[in-house]
């Protein structure tokens, strides 16, 4: 269901873009493309490199963090992909993440606010999450809608310059009007279908990484605050 979540809303976005280039011309369409397309790419190639660096993340040897590399190795193993690299980020929050855009350059960060905040079986059940972000090939899903998002707003604003600056080709009033309304919504909107396609992977990796970690409760556990709407676990008396 969320696999199909993702396609439908993947579609949206697209139908968005060609929307807003059947109505300004397929030159723009085609440029807006081209431009967010050549953003993202280069997002793609080296956000992994840009996020570990804004983070303070630096990698960490198997002796420094023995345990963190065999729950990482073990569910890298489970999952059939290469084992990520794994850095720490030394905060004292809870949070973890996994980024890279193929599985071959993929890392695992995780803050020393989370090994030191969570129990073992939870930090496995956020690493199995992360994992499975990698295995999903998430990073790779959200260059793309974030790819077509910034189309959509690039597009957006040609409209909302082409509705301040006059009318288009001796068009009458409503048409402007009608540019500069696309030009408020049109971006609202594929923000909102770029959340709900980072939300559907989310609810993936989470059926995923249960998958793979082969213990369901490590990630709704009452302790994991990195799980959406935990729950407690029932108490057997």
């Amino acid at each position: 269901m969320n696999q199909l979540k993702t396609i439908l809303l993947l579609g949206a976005l697209s139908a968005l873009v060609v929307a807003a280039g059947a109505a300004l011309g397929p030159q723009w369409m085609w440029g807006a493309l081209a431009l967010a397309l050549g953003m993202n790419l280069f997002a793609w190639f080296f956000s992994d490199r840009l996020v570990l660096r804004m983070s303070g993340a630096r990698e960490v040897s198997r002796e420094e963090e023995t345990e963190l590399h065999r729950m990482v190795e073990e569910l890298s193993t489970r999952a059939g992909l290469p084992k990520p690299r794994v850095l720490l980020i030394d905060a004292p929050y809870a949070n973890a993440f996994a980024t890279g855009r193929n599985p071959e350059k993929a890392a695992v960060a995780v803050t020393r606010g989370l090994l030191e905040l969570l129990g073992p079986r939870e930090v496995r059940g956020v690493l199995a999450h992360e994992i499975a972000h990698v295995a999903n090939r998430d990073v790779l899903v959200a260059t793309v809608a974030a790819g077509l998002a910034t189309a959509v707003s690039h597009l957006g604003s040609v409209f909302a310059f082409s509705g301040l600056l006059g009318n288009r080709d001796g068009e009458g009033e409503g048409a402007g009007a009608s540019g500069l309304l696309f030009a408020l919504v049109a971006p609202i909107g594929a923000t909102l279908v770029q959340l709900g396609i980072s939300r559907s992977r989310e609810y993936l990796a989470d059926e995923a990484g249960a998958r793979i970690s082969g213990d369901p409760l490590a990630l709704e556990t009452p302790g994991n605050p990195l799980v959406r709407g935990a729950a407690p676990r029932p108490q057997h008396g």
